[in-house]
């Protein structure tokens, strides 16, 4: 166990760098396994990549609430910028040279966050010297499926990712719809982008307030809310502004999540707490995507319906759990 985290999620980062540049620059020339394998392996690196990086928020801000909520704004801020930039850049760098370049550009960008990672202060290790007290992988499942508020936050975060996923689909599939032309799905997509990022400089400077549990629950309504505006929405402009609405709600959501996870999660498993939850959120925004794809078969807007069901769900679970367990 490394006794200093930062060398944990540069070595991440340097292995999505390899693993994506070795996909790239050999596909066609070795067994799409084989390119599945590079590309799977670079993907398993995403939650070091993320809340590997987001777990080391609580030890390099002071530790008074106002300071830590006005931190995860910033947080969730890097996530828009590089949701809404990044995406962006790469398109144009593939139109400009080629998508081999603009792949490679993005094995180069890990590079350069394994080297940035250590501009990062060192924070002593969550064990105090004790390795044995971290909690292994399966402990820490059970740890926060044991605790209700990190259990609900987790399975919070899944459903709403899972749920979110659908819109880049829907976006395509309404567009035609709305009188417009396929293209300008990218126009709601982008919008979603600069909502997520308009939202997240709006927490930078207004902080959530509140018990993080309830608040994750109380965001998680709203976002049926923009889901059903998305849904009702008779014309592109229309969409475009309910686009805009739901990446600022969302932006709020995954605040809300952060904040849950640094203040329930016990010193010792918070890395790990960070880990899981990134890696849950990113498994079920994968399946969310698949899902709505295959959705789409039995209507354009069938997988907006869909979200807006699983996102109830996600609302009334949490409400059902605290009845069925008030003491955790």
């Amino acid at each position: 166990m490394s006794e200093d985290g930062r060398w944990v999620i540069a070595v991440a980062c340097l292995i999505y760098s390899a693993c994506l540049a070795l996909a790239v620059t050999t596909y066609g020339h070795i067994h799409v396994a084989a390119t599945g394998l590079l590309l799977a392996s670079a993907g398993a690196c995403g939650p070091l990549q993320t809340g590997g990086i987001s777990s080391r928020l609580p030890t390099i801000v002071a530790s008074d609430q106002r300071s830590q909520r006005k931190a995860q704004g910033w947080d969730v801020a890097t996530y828009g910028i590089g949701g809404t930039i990044g995406p962006s850049m790469v398109a144009g760098l593939a139109a400009w040279a080629t998508p081999k370049a603009a792949a490679l550009s993005l094995a180069l960008a890990s590079s350069l966050a394994a080297i940035a990672i250590f501009r990062l202060p060192r924070s002593a290790p969550a064990h105090g010297g004790n390795p044995s007290s971290v909690p292994g992988a399966w402990q820490t499942i059970a740890m926060m499926l044991g605790y209700g508020p990190l259990r609900r936050t987790l399975y919070m975060t899944m459903l709403v990712a899972f749920s979110m996923a659908a819109l880049p689909i829907a976006a395509v599939h309404m567009a035609p719809l709305l009188g417009a032309k396929a293209a300008s799905a990218a126009v709601l997509t982008a919008a979603y982008g600069l909502g997520n990022l308009a939202g997240s400089l709006v927490l930078m400077q207004r902080r959530l307030k509140g018990e993080p549990d309830p608040l994750v629950t109380s965001i998680a309504t709203v976002v049926i809310g923009g889901l059903t505006f998305i849904t009702l929405s008779q014309s592109l402009a229309l969409a475009t502004v309910a686009y805009v609405a739901a990446g600022a709600i969302n932006a709020a959501f995954f605040a809300a999540t952060l904040a849950a996870r640094s203040e329930y999660a016990p010193p010792r498993a918070r890395g790990q707490t960070f880990l899981w939850v990134a890696a849950m959120k990113i498994t079920a925004s994968s399946a969310g995507t698949a899902a709505a794809g295959f959705l789409t078969a039995h209507g354009s807007r069938f997988p907006l319906y869909s979200s807006i069901c699983i996102t109830i769900l996600c609302v009334l679970a949490p409400i059902l759990d605290r009845r069925l367990s008030p003491a955790m």
